[in-house]
């Protein structure tokens, strides 16, 4: 351990605890050069000065309309062709039956998210959406990533603020994150060539955000990225916080290669899972959250990662699909118990949230909203 190694570290800590902003160049050194338990303890301040001892989670569902897909994304195995045998397609009855054991399960909300079916037009899109809402007026629909708005603004040549808001008429209530991956072009290239670019999803969130709807944001790691990529990403991210404010939480994502066109790939380690929580804390001071996706890093990791950073783990995730696909061996789904024994377990106090972080009030089988998380 140098000097230098050492007044760096001191500064850092000391711009940390004054809650002063890390430039680029110190993200960086953090990614690079910072043993991880420094890190931890470093992001865990920050995670408790934000949050208290508190850990956040929801009753949620998925819905994964379709896997048929225009694009080959190379880090994807959750896609197919159209005459796949696994190629599927929901229509109205199975939305509704995936919103009515929503409901039966307490679920407030339902997460949509899918492939970009080339067959199917703007229409169906919207009534996903539209199905949802009837079958269910009261719960949060979290649908359409930037990737799905880029395709519906290209099959209807309409801007993207006119799609958003074709689906905001109908009943969307926020949007998720997904999509994001590198914004690096050079690396981008390497995973989705066709994919919407980085700076089409930069615009379709802030078109998101000047509608009102709020979104989350995320980081695909583990892959063919490096530090300055990763970097580079979270500093974009951070400016258009600074803009919009429409962030909710940013959720960073563990590629995982199985099934894919980079399988030859290794799996990211637990140790590389905590740095970019850790990270994502530390660079990101205007996101109030940072989420433990426990479907992808596993329960135990979820758990530790509740120390170096992050204020949330996602939620019940009933049908998860997309990292299943691709080799997770997690559970398709949590009971809220085993979420309250994860959290109390790791220290920390859980709290359920809805989707737009209120704190959820039970009484038996019915709910209703509260006063914000973090009033």
């Amino acid at each position: 351990m140098t000097a230098d190694y050492t007044t760096r570290i001191r500064e850092i800590t000391d711009k940390v605890h004054a809650g002063e902003r890390l430039s680029c160049d110190e993200g960086l050194f953090l990614d690079k050069e910072v043993d991880l338990l420094t890190l931890g303890q470093l992001a865990n301040f920050v995670r408790e000065k934000k949050n208290g001892n508190y850990a956040y989670y929801n009753t949620n569902i998925h819905l994964n309309p379709t896997n048929v897909c225009v694009y080959r994304c190379r880090f994807c195995a959750f896609r197919s062709d159209l005459k796949d045998d696994k190629a599927y397609v929901f229509d109205e009855k199975m939305v509704h039956e995936r919103v009515r054991e929503a409901r039966e399960a307490g679920a407030t909300e339902i997460h949509v998210v899918g492939g970009l079916h080339h067959k199917k037009k703007f229409d169906w899109y919207v009534d996903i959406i539209r199905w949802i809402r009837e079958a269910d007026p009261n719960i949060h629909i979290k649908g359409w990533t930037a990737v799905e708005i880029n395709w519906l603004s290209h099959i209807t040549k309409k801007p993207y603020d006119w799609v958003l808001q074709q689906l905001i008429d109908v009943g969307l209530g926020s949007m998720p994150g997904g999509g994001a991956e590198i914004f690096d072009e050079t690396i981008r290239r390497q995973l989705c060539e066709h994919k919407a670019d980085s700076q089409r999803w930069i615009d379709i969130h802030r078109n998101a955000h000047q509608l009102g709807l709020r979104t989350n944001a995320t980081m695909l790691y583990g892959h063919v990225e490096q530090a300055e990529h990763r970097i580079d990403h979270l500093n974009r991210l951070r400016t258009l916080q600074d803009e919009t404010g429409g962030f909710q939480t940013f959720i960073p994502l563990a590629f995982h290669p199985d099934n894919t066109g980079l399988e030859h790939l290794p799996k990211p380690t637990g140790q590389m899972d905590l740095r970019m929580i850790a990270l994502g804390r530390l660079m990101l001071d205007n996101f109030d959250h940072i989420k433990a996706y426990w479907i992808m890093l596993g329960e135990e990791t979820a758990q530790v990662a509740l120390g170096f950073g992050a204020d949330d783990l996602d939620g019940t995730v009933v049908h998860e699909t997309i990292y299943h696909d691709a080799g997770a061996t997690t559970p398709q789904g949590l009971t809220v118990d085993q979420i309250h024994h994860m959290i109390r377990e790791a220290g920390r106090e859980p709290v359920e949230r809805d989707t737009l972080y209120r704190k959820v009030i039970r009484d038996g089988h019915r709910w209703t909203i509260g006063e914000p998380v973090l009033a």
